[in-house]
């Protein structure tokens, strides 16, 4: 699996915020972004449904794709 990058806009104060949670669970900031992420898509799965590729938008579907 290809790792892709993501850029985000945060204000100081919450980016601030997120490294003091993060310290404190032993991870960097963008390892803790990405567990938030796992946990909020395991949870709409969980409530929804597995997302499958034909559940995402074709015009989304290309960067799944790509390696």
């Amino acid at each position: 699996m290809a790792i892709k990058n993501l850029s985000i806009r945060i204000d100081q104060k919450l980016l601030d915020q997120l490294h003091v949670v993060a310290n404190y669970e032993g991870r960097s900031a963008n390892s803790q972004i990405l567990t938030l992420i796992r946990e909020n898509v395991y949870q709409f799965e969980t409530q929804h449904g597995a997302i499958f590729e034909e559940s995402i938008p074709k015009d989304q579907r290309k960067s799944l794709n790509r390696k």
